[in-house]
């Protein structure tokens, strides 16, 4: 598994978790007893930052569906992965969306993962329109 994979996967339980106990990023990262990856910080970190326009990103582009509506796994999969999309340039589009993906076909339900692929891909074509 990939360092960044790796990485994707603990910011992934810690995007659930600061949902499911209403809590934020930096007050969970303060409690964990080891500290996460700096990767997973950073997408944790940079996700929450950016909440407001990642979800406005998110509900233009999801069809029929709310965000409060979608999974909590699902939802902070595609926050994560259009941050990673909107702010972290370096990181190759196929490599965000086939790791989401993964981590959505493994955590969430049986259609999660075609879903977040749609979503951040049609994500991807606005905010990296020159790839």
């Amino acid at each position: 598994m990939s360092t960044r994979r790796a990485a994707r996967e603990r910011a992934l339980g810690l995007a659930y978790e600061c949902e499911l106990r209403g809590m934020t990023a930096p007050e969970l990262l303060a409690e964990q007893p080891v500290e996460p990856d700096e990767y997973a910080c950073r997408i944790v970190l940079g996700a929450e930052e950016h909440r407001d326009a990642i979800d406005a990103l998110v509900r233009k582009y999801s069809e029929h569906w709310s965000l409060e509506r979608m999974p909590v796994v699902d939802r902070a999969l595609l926050r994560l992965g259009t941050y990673e999309l909107a702010w972290v340039p370096d990181t190759p589009t196929g490599a965000i969306i086939t790791e989401a993906v993964e981590l959505a076909k493994q955590y969430s339900t049986k259609d999660s993962g075609r879903f977040v692929n749609g979503l951040l891909a049609r994500i991807a074509d606005d905010v990296r329109p020159d790839e």
